[in-house]
């Protein structure tokens, strides 16, 4: 009887040992899939990101943050520290302003150039409150 159960033992600790079929299961997504969801994810940040550095490079938008007092350096290195979801808002901002400024626009309209004093006043105030 006890050579029974010390058998017992030994093929329970054994199975309990033995590694599971199913965690031998090979991935639902293969290596090559992620690493071109996330080579895509960075791109999209990376257009993001040049998407607003290009709206702050503008004259006109240098001549706005000017006159209200906001320093333009200051907020492209703040458009460097955004996280993706914040960088993705003021991109969406920043081509809408670059829409309402398209075509050779002499004049801007008071809607663009509240957007463009928001988007600069929002990515100081991210860089300020991190």
């Amino acid at each position: 009887m006890r050579s029974t159960c010390s058998g017992l033992a030994v093929v329970l600790c054994f199975l309990m040992a033995a590694p599971r079929v199913s965690a031998q299961t090979p991935h639902v997504v293969s290596q090559g899939a992620l690493d071109a969801a996330v080579q895509q994810r960075v791109s999209a940040v990376d257009t993001d990101r040049d998407t607003v550095h290009r709206l702050l490079e503008r004259d006109d938008v240098k001549g706005i943050a000017g006159r209200a007092g906001i320093d333009i350096g200051r907020a492209r290195t703040a458009v460097d520290t955004l996280d993706a979801t914040e960088l993705a808002t003021l991109a969406a901002q920043a081509r809408h302003a670059e829409q309402a400024l398209a075509g050779g626009q002499s004049s801007i309209t008071i809607s663009t150039t509240m957007i463009i004093i928001g988007l600069l006043v929002l990515i100081l105030l991210v860089l300020i409150l991190r």
